[in-house]
C-alpha cells in the first residue's frame, strides 16, 4: 500500500473509505499538530520580543519534546514546568525529558498539587519571580494562536470528505478542524481522557455546532493501554506500515475502525483521519510496557 501526498486510502464494506492524513510527517521534531499550534505562537513570541517560552507538560509530554526543539531551532530559551517532583534525578531514564534537555530545556519540577494550579495568576506570577520575563504557552499548546494554525491542517484537497476524525487531548486541535470545516463535513473527536469537561473547552475556540466528541474509546484514562489496543496498533502498522502512537492516533483509529464494523457510518462515506503525531512517546511507552512483560509498539524506529 503506497502513501500517496501523505495520505493512504483503506476501503471498507458498504463503499466506506478510510484516508489517513500524515500530519506526522511535516517536521521531524515538531510534528503534526505541535508544528501547528507553535507557529503562530513562536511569531508572537518574536513579535513581542519575547526571549524565553515557558510551557507545562507531564513525564512523556509530546508539547515539550516539541517546544524544546522548537526554541532551539527559532533561537528561544525554553522553560518546562512538569508535572511530578519525583522526575527531578530521572531525566536519563525519561526518553522525552532527556530529549528536551539535550535541546537546551530547563526544567522546573512541581508536585502533582501545584501543577493543578498552572493556570493561576498567582502561580504564573511566582514563575515570573523565579525566571524573569517569558512568553508564555499553555499545556498541550491550545490558545486561540494554536487553534488558528490548526485551521490549516484542512485544505482545499480535503474538501471530499464526509467526516474529519481526530483524538482529542487539550481541544486546540479539533477546535481548528471545526472552524475550517466545509458546511458538509462532520468532525468527530475521540478523546484521550476520561470526562465530559472537553466539550466545555472545545466551545472556547469552537465557531460551529458541526462537531461530535466519541467518549468510547479512551482505554481508561489518558496514558492507559491495554494488550487490545497494543495489539491493534501493531496490526496497523504491519498491513500499512504506518506508526501509531499509543495516546492519542492509535485509540482515534482504533475507535474510528470499529465504528464502521459497527455501521456508524453511513453507505458510501468518506472518512479522513488527522494523524497528529506522538510517535516520539513510543520509546517511553515501551519501556513501560517491557516492565509489565507486555508486547511493544512497533514502529518506523
Amino acid at each position: 500500500m503506497k502513501i500517496l501526498n501523505q495520505q493512504i486510502p483503506i476501503t471498507f464494506q458498504n463503499g466506506i473509505s478510510l484516508t489517513i492524513k500524515r500530519e506526522d510527517q511535516n517536521h521531524p521534531f515538531i510534528s503534526g499538530n505541535k508544528l501547528r499550534k507553535l507557529k503562530y505562537n513562536l511569531l508572537q513570541a518574536k513579535a513581542e520580543n519575547k526571549k524565553t517560552l515557558l510551557t507545562f507538560g507531564g513525564a512523556f509530554s509530546n508539547h515539550i519534546a516539541a517546544t524544546a526543539y522548537a526554541g532551539k531551532e527559532q533561537g528561544f530559551k525554553t522553560i518546562g514546568v512538569i508535572r511530578g517532583d519525583e522526575l527531578l534525578d530521572k531525566i536519563e531514564e525519561n526518553p522525552t525529558l532527556k530529549f528536551a534537555q539535550e535541546n537546551g530545556m530547563q526544567f522546573d519540577f512541581v508536585s502533582r498539587e501545584d501543577y493543578r494550579l498552572k493556570t493561576e495568576i498567582s502561580f504564573i506570577e511566582k514563575l515570573r519571580a523565579k525566571f524573569g520575563d517569558f512568553y508564555l504557552v499553555p499545556e498541550g499548546g491550545t490558545n486561540e494562536l494554536a487553534v488558528k494554525g490548526c485551521k490549516e491542517i484542512l485544505t482545499n484537497e480535503d474538501s471530499i470528505f464526509d467526516y474529519v476524525c481526530c483524538a482529542v487531548g487539550t481541544g486546540g486541535t479539533i477546535s481548528g478542524l471545526i472552524n475550517s470545516a466545509l458546511p458538509n463535513q462532520k468532525i468527530l473527536g475521540f478523546p484521550a481522557l476520561k470526562g465530559d469537561f472537553l466539550q466545555e473547552e472545545i466551545r472556547i475556540f469552537a465557531k460551529k455546532d458541526n462537531w461530535n466528541l466519541i467518549s468510547d474509546y479512551h482505554f481508561g484514562g489518558y496514558g492507559k493501554v491495554n494488550l487490545e489496543l497494543i495489539e491493534f496498533i501493531n496490526t496497523f502498522f504491519d498491513q500499512t506500515n504506518v506508526p501509531l502512537d499509543p495516546i492519542y492516533t492509535g485509540k482515534m483509529v482504533f475507535g474510528v475502525i470499529d465504528l464502521i464494523h459497527k455501521n456508524y457510518f453511513p453507505a458510501n462515506t468518506k472518512i479522513l483521519l488527522i494523524h497528529t503525531g506522538g510517535l516520539q512517546g513510543i520509546e517511553g511507552m515501551n519501556l513501560k510496557l517491557k516492565q509489565k512483560k507486555l508486547p511493544i509498539l512497533k514502529s518506523n524506529d
